[in-house]
């Protein structure tokens, strides 16, 4: 396994441009399988998760490339609806395969999907969903068979904003006879970017971003030409390490809209951050101020994707910081990892209590997944001595080369694989 060798203490600084957003691309990808022609995505990050992927959609039948941020998905030539096991245990997202099979084949072969250990992700919301437009659903231990002859429009209404279930029924019912409406939709940017996908296809869909999202079905797609949004998971990633490590760095490509949330708490940090026609800069001189409640919650509230990476800033602010964890129960295992460098946080159930320090240092931490990985990293920068992030495949599932990445800002990451240093690769 690959780990990642930090020496801390020095301040990040100069400018970067953000890659896509994973979370955009997993689902666009997954509708690519509707098109009738080829379909081209730009600003692809090169990801585990999205090359998975990528695997699933070559193992259905398609014709996929990857090269230089951009993927190519022919999926005439498709034939199967039926996703490997083997592939479905490795990542969350490949749940998204469901909708889009279902509505190109009639039928989708699919198991409980893998991916980061955060807590219970039940996919019942989904099935639910699909049901309502038609599906026959047939479970058998891990594997889930759902069936339709034709899918037809209705009203589903969530009981959760749940951001796979949205996506996942509105691909679904681009082939639906009729007009579905889903009702307590999620609103990430993330949703808008696939309804813009799809409609760049041929779809018609509307209301994303809002809390309705009405689809009316079509009979065919075509192939078109896409660029995926940034991601704002991994542009608020360096906004905390900037400011973590009382830095200045200047972020290219960013959409500052899609994070209101974080600047809005930073701010309260006393982080200063300035936008400006798509590019932020993030920067801190002083010691951080505690911010007395941050409490995680769907979109636009704050995302639990940054919880993680908060708290590292938040471990050295002078003060008590109180971060209420709403979206996952297994999201506080980054916190021991942390304490052993040096860390004041005390856990009472779905609530933090952070304590700020002077200082952290370094030891050798373990990823426990995607986003506490890279928290990890941050807190390896803004450490003293030197930190050993091991397990670094969770980081490689949602950041494009984080040790180049924050290389690229002076931050001195290096990526050791088998006791050999080998710098900007991914294995």
């Amino acid at each position: 396994m690959d780990k990642l060798v930090i020496e801390g203490g020095k301040p990040l600084s100069g400018t970067i441009r953000i890659h896509g957003a994973k979370n955009a691309a997993l689902p666009i990808l997954a509708a690519s399988l509707l098109a009738q022609g080829t379909v081209t995505i730009r600003n692809v990050p090169q990801l585990l998760d999205i090359e998975v992927m990528l695997d699933i959609l070559s193992d259905l039948g398609c014709e996929t490339r990857h090269e230089h941020g951009v993927v190519t998905v022919d999926s005439k030539v498709a034939s199967s609806s039926h996703v490997p096991e083997s592939l479905m245990r490795l990542m969350r997202s490949s749940v998204f395969l469901m909708g889009p099979l279902l509505a190109r084949f009639g039928e989708v072969h699919v198991y409980q999907p893998g991916g980061c250990a955060i807590g219970e992700r039940k996919i019942d919301l989904h099935l639910r969903g699909l049901a309502a437009l038609g599906a026959e659903i047939e479970e058998k231990g891990s594997r889930i068979v759902c069936r339709a002859h034709q899918l037809k429009g209705a009203e589903i209404i969530l009981d959760f904003p749940s951001v796979g279930a949205t996506e996942n029924i509105m691909m679904a019912a681009v082939h639906a006879q009729g007009r579905t409406t889903i009702v307590g939709a999620a609103r990430e940017p993330e949703i808008q970017d696939l309804q813009a996908f799809l409609n760049q296809m041929g779809a018609q869909v509307r209301g994303a971003g809002t809390d309705t999202i009405t689809i009316d079905g079509v009979q065919t797609l075509s192939g078109c030409d896409f660029e995926i949004i940034p991601d704002r998971i991994v542009t608020g990633t360096v906004m905390v390490a900037a400011a973590a490590t009382r830095g200045e760095v200047t972020l290219e490509g960013a959409q500052p809209a899609h994070l209101t949330s974080l600047i809005h708490v930073l701010r309260r940090a006393g982080v200063q951050i300035e936008v400006s026609n798509g590019i932020m800069k993030v920067g801190a001189t002083a010691r951080p101020r505690a911010v007395d409640r941050v409490v995680t919650s769907p979109y636009p509230a704050f995302p639990t994707d940054l919880q993680a990476q908060l708290m590292i800033l938040l471990s050295l602010a002078d003060g008590v910081s109180v971060i209420k964890e709403t979206v996952f129960e297994g999201r506080f295992k980054h916190v021991d990892e942390l304490c052993r460098m040096g860390a004041d946080i005390r856990i009472d159930l779905n609530t933090a209590f952070v304590r700020g320090v002077q200082k952290l240092y370094g030891t050798t931490v373990e990823a426990t997944d995607l986003r506490a990985g890279a928290a990890l990293v941050i807190a390896g920068l803004a450490a003293h001595g030197r930190t050993v992030v091991e397990q670094v495949h969770h980081i490689d599932r949602g950041y494009d080369r984080i040790e180049q990445m924050f290389s690229q800002l002076g931050g001195q990451v290096t990526r050791r694989p088998d006791d050999r240093i080998v710098t900007g690769k991914i294995r």
